[in-house]
């Protein structure tokens, strides 16, 4: 009897890869520690993916000394602690706003750990150094379309005091993987430190600027997207609820500038409260019926061909953003007072709010993850 070969199997088809490792967040003010939170790009987006039953595989790397409880269970490494963030912080006005360091880090995450599988979409979405070429390049294999953090590619850590710099794209080991990217999110902080006009002809570049809102550039235009009215509590995890909200938009089949609204919308919801948002039901429901109502409006003009992306503003485009201000209304934003203040500038301002309609001027922490590093580093 002859047995023939039996062919591989195929890799199983999944919706979506999010890749980064979850994080302490020790906040300090004038040498004195006021909050302990859990970090991590993963940590903000699993909350807002779940929340719009988006599924998706999450690749994060922690050790043994983890204090929180997750939704999406982390690789436990036995050789490394948990990625611990100090952000210091100085009430004397003649320093600079923080200085942010990377006390200690997990083992990076490695080709090997991502699942054998296939997915519509992937987030590379590091804050540490955790995702290297190789792993990049293996999501590139693996996802129809990838959605890359700058910070993940360009985040370089003194090796004596953990002081966190910024080096430029063409020097991070991750320029050759530029031409394979879909979608590279910078902030106006970060955008320096990439050559736009040089990216935009490879990918779509998604450049957040706080009170100006956002901006997409692609290789044959750019248009600015509008900012939501945000009460602005503490902005850390505001750009991490940008890109999980395009991201979502985008997966839902909306055009590229209303998949940015979407995620100024998360944006500005994310700094009305402390730590990691929780959406109510009622909101994301409301957000869905949103979502769909503009697919239906759009049909025909704005949908997918030959798996291109629609950057265009369509009619209704100005109603989508007024209907998704309107459900801000379903998300309650307490008014609260806390025990001390830091100075905010305009650039701390991550994503989605415009200070014109701030109405609190108290914050409990700036970003640790999307504010402009102003201690250490030089533009190239």
């Amino acid at each position: 009897m002859v047995r023939k070969n039996q062919a591989p199997a195929a890799p199983t088809r999944r919706r979506g890869l999010v890749v980064g490792n979850y994080c302490h967040d020790v906040i300090i003010r004038d040498d004195v520690v006021v909050a302990e939170t859990l970090g991590g790009a993963s940590s903000f987006i699993s909350g807002l993916l779940d929340g719009l039953e988006i599924p998706a595989d999450y690749v994060s790397k922690v050790g043994p000394d983890f204090l929180y409880a997750v939704n999406h269970p982390p690789i436990t490494s036995s050789t490394s602690p948990t990625t611990l963030f100090h952000a210091h912080f100085s009430s004397e006005p003649r320093r600079e706003d923080r200085v942010l360091k990377r006390v200690s880090s997990c083992d990076p995450i490695s080709p090997s750990d991502l699942p054998n599988a296939r997915f519509d979409f992937g987030m590379a979405v590091g804050v540490a150094g955790e995702i290297t070429p190789q792993t990049l390049e293996k999501m590139l294999d693996v996802c129809d379309v990838v959605f890359v953090d700058l910070q993940a590619l360009i985040r370089v850590f003194d090796p004596d005091d953990g002081n966190v710099k910024l080096v430029g794209l063409k020097e991070s080991g991750f320029f050759h993987l530029l031409p394979r990217i879909g979608f590279l999110k910078a902030s106006s902080d970060e955008a320096p430190f990439l050559d736009v006009e040089e990216a935009r002809k490879w990918c779509c570049v998604v450049v957040t600027n706080g009170k100006e809102g956002c901006r997409l550039y692609w290789k044959d235009g750019e248009v600015d997207v509008a900012p939501f009215l945000a009460d602005q509590v503490d902005p850390t995890g505001a750009g991490d609820s940008f890109l999980g909200g395009f991201v979502a938009g985008l997966v839902h089949g909306l055009a590229v500038p209303d998949a940015a609204l979407l995620g100024n919308f998360f944006g500005s919801l994310t700094v009305g409260h402390i730590g990691l948002p929780k959406f109510n039901s009622r909101l994301l429901q409301r957000v869905k019926d949103e979502v769909q109502r503009r697919k239906v409006q759009c049909i025909g003009f704005h949908e997918r061909c030959n798996d291109e992306f629609k950057f265009t503003k369509s009619l209704g485009h100005e109603q989508f953003l007024a209907s998704l201000g309107a459900s801000r209304l379903t998300f309650p934003c307490p008014i609260q007072e806390y025990r001390w203040d830091l100075a905010s500038s305009p650039d701390d301002l991550e994503q989605g709010i415009d200070p014109r309609y701030t109405t609190h001027q108290k914050y409990l922490l700036d970003s640790v993850f999307e504010e402009q590093i102003n201690s250490v580093g030089t533009k190239p």
